[in-house]
C-alpha cells in the first residue's frame, strides 16, 4: 500500500482554516441543491465530510467516497456523533477502479486539482451520474504563482468547460465566487464553482 499523505493528515485535517473554507463552500453549494430532497449525492474525495455533511438536510442520501480510510474514519465518527442517518462512507479510488454506483448529484470539492488525469475522472463521474444528473465542482482558478509536481495549479474556466463538454456534459455554468489569502499552497487564490448536467 503506497503511503497516502492524506492518511497522515486525517487526524489533524479539520483545521480552523479548512473549516472556514468549508463553510464558504457549503454556502455556495447549498443553492445548487434546491429541490433535491429525493436525490442521491456522491461526494467524491470527501475527506472528513467537512462540506457534504453540512448538506445532508438537502438530499435524500449522501455517499462520502475517499481513497483515505483514515479520513473516512473521521467522517464516520462525525456521522454517528451527529446522528446523521442518510450518510454513508465508501473507501474507493475512481482513478484506479470505479465501482458500480449511480447518483443524481456528484460533488467534487477541491479534489480535481489532486487528480492527474482530469479527462478520465470527468468521464468516470459522467458515467456514474443518472440522466439529467448534476456535477458540481469547486476548485481553484488557475494560478501561475503555484507549482507543484502532484497538483494542478488550478483551472482556467475555458479549459475546464471544454473538457466537460468533450465528456458530454451540457448546461455548463462556471463562476468565481471567493478570493482568499493563503488558501492554495499558502498563496492567495480564488475559487470557482462549476455546475453542469449529464
Amino acid at each position: 500500500m503506497e503511503n497516502n499523505v492524506f492518511e497522515q493528515m486525517a487526524k489533524k485535517y479539520d483545521t480552523e482554516e479548512r473549516m472556514e473554507l468549508a463553510k464558504v463552500i457549503v454556502k455556495e453549494v447549498r443553492p445548487e441543491l434546491q429541490n433535491s430532497l429525493s436525490k442521491s449525492l456522491i461526494d467524491y474525495g470527501s475527506g472528513t465530510g467537512l462540506v457534504s455533511l453540512e448538506l445532508s438536510d438537502l438530499v435524500d442520501s449522501i455517499l462520502l467516497v475517499d481513497s483515505s480510510e483514515q479520513m473516512l474514519e473521521v467522517a464516520k465518527a462525525k456521522i454517528s456523533h451527529r446522528g446523521i442517518t442518510n450518510s454513508k462512507v465508501l473507501y474507493s479510488d475512481f482513478t484506479k477502479e470505479t465501482p458500480e454506483l449511480k447518483a443524481d448529484i456528484v460533488l467534487l470539492s477541491l479534489v480535481l486539482l489532486h487528480i492527474p488525469d482530469t479527462n478520465k475522472i470527468l468521464q468516470e463521474l459522467f458515467n456514474i451520474l443518472n440522466d439529467d444528473g448534476k456535477l458540481i465542482i469547486i476548485d481553484f482558478d488557475k494560478n501561475d504563482q503555484i507549482y507543484h509536481p502532484k497538483v494542478h495549479n488550478g483551472f482556467s474556466h475555458d479549459e475546464l468547460k471544454n473538457r466537460l463538454s468533450e465528456v458530454g456534459f451540457k448546461s455548463i455554468e462556471m463562476k468565481t465566487f471567493y478570493h482568499g489569502k493563503g488558501i492554495f499552497m499558502k498563496q492567495d487564490a480564488s475559487m470557482f464553482i462549476s455546475s453542469c448536467v449529464k
